[in-house]
């Protein structure tokens, strides 16, 4: 009998086989799979398991859903609008602080900066002087209050903290003045003390500081100006 052919032994400087490399190269391809998030949304542990990720949902305030679902039917009922579009809106809404302590020290603007982006949820503007006024002491350039402009998403959340928490709190509080309208849809009121909206820790408040709110809508009279305010439960004078 002829004698049967062994395989020889691998040396150190010969190649591996084909089939080897394939084989290797498939393992680590389904490494690779179970690291990785699967299709789908889906995430692999450590031992393979499927973990589902939580769906993510749009967030929308609560006084936006309020005037898409009651406000809107109430003005068009209220004015007899024929488009959707006609409804007049709140545009935006701006706070202005004005610190005259500013004059002798202007490390008081950025305190009132920083309440400021506190009572916002966003980074306000610090103002400036533009004319020189030697009667206040008053120069050039020089800072003298913050102002913020609020739109969308924190336009709504300010107004719900506003009329909500903030005006309640407010010392002898009997309402607003139902006449403080521009002539073109535009509402200003005043707040004495900025210490009212709960942001604002009294304890460490260098001092109290007056804010302006000037609520800009859509509104082409006072009339609808006012109704769309009072649909959003602002608290006027009767």
């Amino acid at each position: 009998m002829a004698d049967e052919k062994k395989p020889k032994a691998a040396k150190a400087g010969d190649k591996p086989a084909k089939g080897a490399d394939k084989a290797a190269e498939g393992k680590k391809s389904a490494k690779r799979k179970a690291a990785t998030p699967a299709a789908g949304g889906e995430e692999r542990g450590s031992r393979g398991a499927v973990k589902a990720e939580l769906p993510t949902g749009v967030y929308t305030p609560r006084l936006k859903k309020h005037f898409e679902e009651v406000v809107r039917a109430e003005m068009t009922k209220q004015f007899g609008y024929k488009n959707s579009y006609e409804v007049p809106t709140i545009e935006k809404i701006v706070l202005n602080m004005g610190v005259g302590e500013a004059v002798n020290d202007t490390k008081k603007v950025t305190a009132a900066a920083g309440d400021l982006a506190l009572i916002a949820g966003q980074k306000p503007v610090i103002t400036r002087a533009r004319l020189a006024i030697s009667t206040f002491k008053v120069r050039e350039n020089m800072p003298i209050g913050a102002k913020v402009t609020l739109r969308k998403t924190r336009m709504y959340e300010f107004l719900d903290r506003l009329i909500t928490i903030a005006l309640p709190r407010v010392r002898d509080f009997r309402g607003l003045n139902p006449k403080s309208f521009d002539g073109r849809g535009n509402f200003a009121l005043g707040i004495k003390e900025h210490i009212v909206f709960p942001e604002i820790d009294y304890d460490k408040a260098e001092s109290i500081v007056g804010m302006d709110v000037i609520v800009c809508t859509t509104a082409k009279t006072d009339d609808e100006a006012r109704a769309l305010l009072k649909a959003f439960n602002f608290p006027f004078r009767q």
